[in-house]
């Protein structure tokens, strides 16, 4: 009977403890997650103007016939990518996702400067058939694009509408906000909100 007793009580004293550290570990999550607060895409300042017309190139498309940004009556969001880009490989099935959720109002167009056989072995292991494929050096020196992976939303009227470095999901998604809110930047929108 004593030996029941002792391991009840010694029962309870694990349950006990656990409960505490898992007290502690939730309130040392929501630390975190205060001290880190959200980043969105990180803005450029080089290339076209946000709300300036993008430029009229005749663009060739590896995966059909050539196009032109800015004249498809939908947003369109340009991902500047490479071959060699691990988080441009990351990327990809994202924006497979973000074509699939959003494509009743947006286009996202792959684009990338290059060899074409390199790019021809990347769409086909990653299976990028159904992107419209852009393959132009004057596109990426057009937007000025220096690091990648890099993405610039085009409104339907053919306006920059946000651009910036993305890295993540959140990044891209931080580009339709911009959009939509007209500040163009996550970190503009925090130093608006405490400048009120």
């Amino acid at each position: 009977m004593e030996i029941m007793t002792f391991a009840l009580i010694a029962l309870w004293v694990v349950v006990l403890v656990q409960l505490a550290l898992t007290y502690i570990l939730a309130r040392q999550i929501g630390i975190l997650f205060e001290r880190v607060s959200p980043v969105g895409a990180m803005i450029s300042g080089s290339g076209p103007e946000l709300g300036s017309p993008v430029p009229a190139l005749a663009l060739p498309n590896l995966n059909g016939p050539g196009l032109t940004l800015g004249n498809s009556g939908k947003a369109q969001l340009v991902f500047f990518l490479s071959t060699t880009c691990p988080i441009c490989k990351v990327l990809l099935p994202v924006l497979a996702g973000i074509r699939e959720d959003e494509g009743r109002w947006l286009d996202v167009i792959l684009a990338s400067d290059g060899r074409e056989a390199l790019h021809r072995r990347l769409i086909e292991t990653e299976r990028l058939q159904d992107f419209p494929y852009v393959l132009s050096s004057e596109l990426g020196m057009s937007f000025k694009v220096a690091k990648l992976p890099f993405a610039v939303l085009i409104g339907p009227d053919g306006t920059v509408r946000a651009k910036g470095l993305v890295n993540s999901r959140e990044q891209l998604e931080s580009l339709f906000t911009a959009s939509e809110t007209g500040v163009p930047s996550l970190q503009a929108s925090m130093g608006l909100n405490a400048a009120a």
